[in-house]
């Protein structure tokens, strides 16, 4: 029986995969520290009406109109959200969660409507909601490449702007810095991350992929750029194992198994990492209630 690693296909989907979980580790490295972790799942849900919008109004299924229209619509999402938290007392929370059902809600209104035609070009379109990494061709990486090329090269080129921006917006405007452009540069880098990831991870689990490698490497270390090339790593190793799983046992979808291989690594760091981790912070506790039990009046255990 011939290894995997030797396979064609599964090289082309390995390479696609880790270079979208590489992308998206580095971007969602400044979601979790903006506390916005889902806003990946309300712009990956919100994407999902945009790849089918395009293929209603252009009539084809080639990869970069319908990742065209899964932009636009994030986008559109995005700008919804932004809108409604600047000039109305709803909360970001409230309104994400409200953009999101609606727009998923459009996305599978407009996908039942395209199952009824008779337009047999329709098919697959359903795979945008789950992912089928299976399908990747080279070209499909070529574009995922050159979008995750584009992601980490507006990382480098604003990364001083992104990190003050996440960490304190006010005190980036004091200093002058372009807080819009931040913003705007990081919404792109978000968007483009969830649409090279809807052909093989799907607009429900994208979410996943963004967070879960940033919230590991957090648990590692305190330096943010310690973390988010921790972070594209984690991201780009998840996709890898779980790309591998899939192709060594049968029926195994790729997306979900990326997501599991993520979580795993997630669970790992919050149990094992040095300092931040549950059994080192055990210790600690422990430690110090013995020297409090011994009579030490400058520790006191939590």
């Amino acid at each position: 029986m011939l290894s995997p690693l030797s396979d064609y296909t599964f090289q082309i989907v390995a390479a696609g995969t880790m270079l979208l979980g590489l992308a998206s580790g580095v971007t969602g490295t400044f979601a979790v520290l903006r506390k916005e972790s889902l806003i990946g799942d309300g712009l990956s849900h919100a994407s999902f009406p945009g790849v089918v919008a395009a293929f209603m109004f252009l009539a084809v299924k080639d990869l970069e109109v319908l990742l065209t229209g899964a932009a636009v619509a994030s986008l559109l999402c995005m700008a919804a959200i932004a809108l409604t938290v600047r000039y109305t007392k709803v909360k970001f929370d409230a309104a994400l969660a409200t953009f999101l059902a609606a727009f998923f809600g459009v996305g599978m209104m407009l996908m039942t409507y395209v199952q009824h035609t008779d337009n047999p070009n329709q098919a697959g379109l359903s795979k945008f909601i789950f992912g089928q990494a299976a399908t990747m061709l080279a070209r499909d990486v070529e574009i995922t490449a050159a979008v995750a090329a584009m992601i980490l090269l507006l990382a480098v080129i604003f990364w001083k702007e992104l990190k003050l921006v996440a960490f304190d917006a006010d005190f980036a405007r004091s200093l002058q810095l372009p807080v819009r452009m931040t913003q705007l540069v990081y919404g792109l880098m978000l968007v483009a991350s969830i649409i090279i990831g809807l052909q093989s991870v799907g607009a429900i689990l994208m979410s996943s992929l963004l967070i879960a490698p940033a919230v590991a490497a957090r648990q590692w270390t305190d330096n943010l750029g310690t973390m988010a090339v921790l972070a594209g790593g984690i991201g780009a190793m998840s996709c890898g194992i779980g790309t591998y799983a899939s192709a060594i046992v049968k029926g195994l979808p790729t997306g979900p198994a990326i997501v599991v291989a993520a979580s795993i690594v997630v669970l790992l760091s919050l149990l094992f990492a040095p300092g931040r981790g549950i059994i080192a912070r055990y210790r600690v506790h422990r430690e110090a209630r013995r020297r409090w039990k011994e009579g030490d009046i400058n520790v006191r255990p939590n």
